[in-house]
């Protein structure tokens, strides 16, 4: 018999395996352009990652194994001639190959749990430093709302958070609340999945240590616009998270050039909706848009923020993000325009 038949499943499987593992290597250490488990750039991911690699190793060896026998036996074994009507010899088991096919999967499983049991206490039981940052996360219909409690910011869906190093340690904690339903806030780059259940707070933490933008979204369906309930992380130096800071804490811009666009929004029902430091509008129920141009985007991530993007979704949420909550407001155009005027100066 050609034994090339036998070796052919193995050295594909082999080959398939390598090339997985090298294109899991192959992502560079920062950012990526989309959401990427191959490329941690935080603590618990990098340990998430070896965890799954490892995982990955012992079911690719019995993926080999079993593969490999089975390839084995259907040619070994195959039906050479279909007039031989014989029975084939009858063998009735081995005491010593049952107890071997009973006691190893039961080691393997064992193993694997204990290994992703002291990684997931590792992560939740790490010791959190006096230096660390708290964010209290509320997942909304479809957006995310970001606290700074000890900071007295309020923003939503980009959260800012400072660069952490092991030299300079600086983890983020961040506390997840729900507003209405499940989600799941997942930015795979910096950690696992956390769900977001109401009337239960969930703890994960990040340490980002690499600057730049990371992506993510809600993980768990939440609704019709579930698949555009997107997240951003802005992971800052020292001096850039200093300067956002120290802007986000500023009272709303009053800029008397746009006072009629002003009157729009507090007369309207922007303001039961929308907070503006500094004005009549206190709403809790929409984003708070105190400095809304200081984002690069809206509708939770889904379009960039521009003039033209921000007056469509005033003038039309729904063709932007079918099913979001936010109404049209039914506005003409010159009034339109008046209110994204006055939205434009909130830097």
């Amino acid at each position: 018999m050609n034994r090339e038949w036998l070796r052919a499943p193995r050295r594909a499987a082999i080959a398939t395996l390598s090339l997985l593992l090298f294109s899991c290597r192959a992502f560079a250490a920062g950012p990526q352009a989309t959401p990427s488990i191959f490329a941690p750039a935080s603590t618990p991911a990098t340990d998430i990652s070896h965890l799954a690699y490892f995982v990955l190793s012992i079911v690719a060896g019995i993926f080999i194994v079993v593969g490999g026998l089975l390839t084995f036996v259907v040619i070994r074994y195959r039906d050479r001639d279909s007039n031989d009507k014989r029975e084939p010899a009858q063998i009735y088991g081995s005491n010593q190959i049952e107890l071997a096919w009973t006691v190893i999967p039961i080691l393997i499983v064992v193993v694997l749990f204990l290994t992703t049991a002291r990684m997931i206490f590792a992560i939740q039981d790490a010791p959190k430093p006096p230096s660390a940052l708290n964010v209290t996360v509320v997942g909304h219909q479809f957006w995310w709302e970001f606290r700074y409690p000890k900071l007295g910011i309020v923003t939503a869906n980009e959260l800012h958070v400072p660069l952490s190093s092991h030299q300079e340690p600086r983890p983020t904690y961040l506390k997840l609340l729900s507003a209405d339903v499940v989600h799941s806030f997942w930015v795979p780059q910096l950690a696992g999945k956390t769900d977001v259940i109401p009337n239960h707070p969930n703890l994960t933490w990040i340490d980002p240590q690499h600057p730049g933008v990371y992506v993510g979204q809600c993980a768990q369906f939440c609704g019709v616009q579930h698949a555009k309930m997107l997240l951003r992380v802005y992971v800052d130096t020292p001096e850039q998270f200093a300067a956002w800071v120290k802007n986000q804490q500023q009272p709303g811009v009053q800029d008397a050039s746009v006072a009629a666009g002003r009157r729009i929004f507090e007369t309207e029902a922007c303001m039961n909706c929308h907070t503006v430091r500094g004005t009549a509008a206190t709403g809790r129920f929409g984003p708070d848009l105190t400095h809304l141009m200081s984002r690069n985007t809206i509708a939770s991530g889904a379009v960039p923020l521009n003039r033209q993007t921000l007056r469509q979704w005033i003038e039309e949420p729904d063709s932007m993000k079918p099913g979001v909550l936010m109404p049209a407001m039914k506005l003409d155009d010159q009034q339109l325009d008046e209110l994204t005027d006055y939205l434009m100066t909130l830097k």
